[in-house]
């Protein structure tokens, strides 16, 4: 279905959100260029189709600024080098895209302006209108706040129709469905709901802001080819959680 061109899309802009782990790939850290390469030709198939990507990426192959806030360092500067991590991880999505054909630009919400721009809200949707993917980068440029909150913020910040959670999990379960084999898939859930039982998809900040703005969340599974352009066509994939 996923190869089908003739289809029309659901939504016109999208925003994606890739957990910085998820660039492992098969390696135990750091960047797989392989499978970055396999993200780009997923994002290739949603340009192609006319819908306006943006990018929000996390930092977790790279450094987790949690963890080691745990083991004693400051918090802030933590925090701080986390969000340094999302940049790599951005100029290696940025570097896959191009490679390939499209056009895209890393936009920083801390300043670095010799490897990218800084993040300016009505520049960032001035490049999604001229076709160019936008990949946002250093989260919200704020500690304390997960890179799921800053893909929430970012997708409402650029009118996004839809925000897509990149998981390695076709959808929302009851439990973790690798430790609890019997965990119930949901195929569609109010944001109420998923506060209430706690399913732990995103931060609760992350789901507010989703909540309070309506913005639609599909949750799907990225290592399966073509499930981004089917959710951005309206297919029924993974679990889809609204007002």
């Amino acid at each position: 279905m996923a190869g089908s061109d003739k289809r029309k899309p659901t939504f016109r802009r999208v925003l994606i959100k890739l957990s910085g782990e998820a660039l492992m790939g098969s390696e135990d850290y750091g960047i797989d260029p392989d499978f970055v390469e396999y993200i780009g030709g997923e994002i290739r198939s949603l340009t192609a189709a006319g819908i306006e990507v943006g990018v929000v990426v996390g930092g977790g192959n790279i450094f987790r600024g949690a963890g080691l806030a745990a083991a004693g360092v400051d918090r802030v500067t933590a925090d701080q080098m986390g969000m340094l991590a999302t940049v790599i991880n951005a100029l290696a999505i940025q570097d896959s895209l191009e490679r390939q054909g499209m056009f895209a630009r890393v936009m920083s919400a801390l300043k670095i302006n010799q490897v990218c721009e800084d993040y300016i809200r009505r520049r960032a949707v001035r490049h999604l209108e001229k076709g160019r993917v936008v990949i946002l980068a250093a989260g919200t440029g704020n500690p304390f706040f997960t890179t799921d909150s800053a893909a929430s913020l970012r997708a409402i910040e650029i009118n996004a129709d839809l925000m897509i959670k990149a998981t390695k999990v076709d959808g929302i379960y009851s439990a973790d469905p690798k430790l609890v084999p019997d965990a119930v898939k949901f195929d569609t859930l109010g944001y109420q709901e998923v506060l209430e039982k706690k399913l732990g998809v995103m931060d609760a900040t992350a789901i507010v802001l989703c909540q309070e703005n309506r913005m639609p969340l599909r949750v799907v599974d990225m290592t399966c080819p073509g499930v981004f352009l089917d959710a951005a066509m309206g297919v029924s994939v993974g679990t889809l959680v609204t007002v």
